[in-house]
């Protein structure tokens, strides 16, 4: 598969942006968040995003690269919507469905290059 990054938005559920967080964690890949932390904090009724924002080479390690950098639009238990960082891999990426309308693809693509609130910051301010 090519390191082309794809220009598209996909929607999961808690349960599948867990088991993506899974596999980027057995997989050593980086911008993730730990998986406990993030089944006590996040919003488990939410519909959850990912956008390919870049791809991601490693030398060292061929098999998993390219890999693809994600920016994450993640609802909180509170409510709120953060922006978080995943690393997937390509095909991982593809075999989920394309849901999202255009029109709806570029209103969180829009949230997520906007001023939005980090997880890491979300994380600080309810000192957790």
């Amino acid at each position: 598969m090519g390191s082309k990054v794809p220009l598209t938005v996909k929607a999961v559920d808690t349960a599948e942006l867990m088991r993506l967080e899974e596999e980027a964690a057995v997989l050593g890949l980086n911008g993730r968040a730990p998986v406990e932390w993030l089944e006590r904090h996040v919003d488990h009724e939410a519909t959850h995003y990912l956008r390919p924002v870049l791809a991601h080479h490693l030398e060292e390690r061929p098999r998993f690269s390219p890999h693809w950098r994600c920016l994450v639009l993640v609802t909180m238990r509170d409510g709120r919507q953060v922006c978080a960082g995943l690393d997937v891999l390509p095909a991982t990426f593809e075999r989920l469905p394309d849901t999202l309308e255009e029109a709806s693809q570029s209103t969180i693509g829009q949230t997520l290059d906007g001023p939005i609130e980090t997880l890491p910051d979300w994380a600080r301010r309810n000192d957790v």
